[in-house]
């Protein structure tokens, strides 16, 4: 049901049902603006984000058909939704010469659609999408497959199908003229030239592609996109659009797989398992010589345990003798809570972790003696922890996982933990949010002192 306002209200039952699925994340839309409202559109539905320029005229086209445009060589139609939905559209934007709109693909019909503003990709569970009803919004029914409450925003979800269904006769007058407009439309400023990005913020009016994929990739994700990674971002977005354009593919990120293949270069050397020995060594070579009886270290995004075991490995190697404590921290209950008991095969185990490995009936494991010196714990990152004075931080590939806003929080609690002679481990592309408090150290990639 909706109150006076047009917010969507559940009844007891609806609510229940909806946070048993609140964490179902099985819907992802582009959302945009019309007239001062939300709307959004299946994110399997867009080719791409756009923005348009001169297009071609076609004449005896219904109103709502802004003419047709060259798409990198391809002629396609642009539909105003606006002007369709009977919608008020302001003359100084409908002036502009560029139009913000999007790509939409349905089967083999490829279509553009004029829209004011692009916003962002969200997620959430289509159980909590709410039938169609005409109180919603101001365009007919007939175009809205549902509405969706998403972080107090109300969004009217688009049915993609409707919206590109034309009747015999714009569809005639259309491909009747499109011969004559291909010449002058070929000529046209194509969809790729965009603004440079203003900011890091939430909106995709600035670059819309760039921006597009810094959205998808914390929707499929959860991965943020921010000065800790931005130059990386940068590089791999580049890399990226060239190789879609050899392909001939789509340069938007659809699926977790997507994402999950633009995300390759960016861990570290070693993430998600036992480090090689040149990795070890490497490591090995930033630590400085310590004259204390305890090492103490915090490993966070520990996982199943392969990053704590070898850093905790690299650091008894280095220094024998002394007493080491590693703390070995994930908010991945399972994963966590198996890793004490890791058991692995060694046929290709590296070197440095040999002295450390006891044989066992069901395969390796670490000796006992070796495993007390890591506690491994299920804890947040974000949440208070009674650590003492830390040696040595290792934040490897974790802080994309949290906003900028958490990252902040984050390098305060690591400032405030490290010791004057600390050390913190990130990932081989990211870097302190505030370089004026951290210095690299020499000669190791992203190890970091306090400054």
């Amino acid at each position: 049901m909706s109150n006076a306002a047009g917010s969507l209200v559940l009844d007891g039952a609806d609510q229940k049902e909806g946070q048993e699925h609140n964490n179902q994340i099985d819907f992802k839309m582009v959302t945009f603006s019309l007239s001062g409202k939300d709307y959004g559109i299946d994110i399997m539905k867009i080719k791409e984000i756009a923005k348009f320029s001169s297009f071609t005229y076609v004449p005896n086209s219904a109103p709502y058909v802004r003419g047709v445009y060259n798409l990198r060589g391809d002629i396609i139609s642009i539909l105003d939704l606006r002007i369709l939905f009977h919608l008020p559209v302001d003359k100084k934007a409908e002036n502009e010469e560029t139009q913000n709109g999007l790509i939409l693909s349905l089967d083999e019909n490829v279509i553009g659609v004029v829209v004011d503003s692009i916003d962002k990709v969200i997620g959430f569970s289509s159980a909590g999408i709410q039938p169609p009803h005409p109180i919603f919004g101001d365009i007919n029914i007939k175009y809205i497959s549902g509405v969706v409450e998403n972080e107090g925003r109300l969004y009217i979800i688009l049915n993609a199908e409707r919206i590109c269904a034309k009747d015999d006769s714009v569809r005639k007058a259309a491909d009747s003229a499109l011969p004559a407009a291909a010449d002058t439309a070929a000529a046209a400023v194509s969809a790729e030239t965009y603004q440079e990005p203003q900011s890091y913020g939430n909106s995709l009016a600035a670059e819309p592609e760039r921006d597009f994929i810094r959205e998808t990739l914390k929707t499929f994700k959860g991965f943020s996109i921010t000065p800790v990674n931005e130059e990386w971002f940068t590089g791999r977005f580049a890399e990226w659009k060239e190789k879609k354009k050899q392909q001939g593919a789509d340069l938007q990120l659809k699926s977790a797989d997507d994402a999950d293949e633009y995300l390759a270069s960016y861990y570290s050397a070693d993430t998600g398992r036992f480090w090689e020995d040149d990795t070890a060594a490497r490591y090995t070579r930033a630590l400085a010589a310590q004259s204390g009886k305890i090492i103490q270290a915090w490993s966070i995004g520990s996982g199943k345990g392969f990053e704590a075991y070898s850093f905790a490995a690299i650091l008894a190697r280095k220094y024998p003798g002394v007493m080491l404590k590693v703390w070995a921290h994930d908010n991945d209950l399972l994963a966590i809570s198996t890793a004490p008991n890791l058991v692995f095969n060694d046929d290709e185990l590296p070197e440095f972790l040999g002295p450390y490995i006891v044989m066992g009936k069901n395969g390796s494991s670490f000796q006992t003696e070796f495993k007390n010196k890591i506690f491994f714990e299920y804890h947040d990152a974000l949440h208070p922890n009674s650590l003492p004075e830390l040696d040595f931080i290792m934040a490897r590939d974790v802080l994309p996982f949290f906003s900028q806003e958490d990252q902040a929080r984050l390098f305060a609690e690591f400032h405030e933990k490290l010791k004057p002679t600390g050390l913190l481990f990130l990932g081989d592309n990211e870097k302190p949010l505030d370089s004026s408090r951290w210095a690299p150290v020499s000669g190791a990639r992203a190890v970091y002192k306090k400054s």
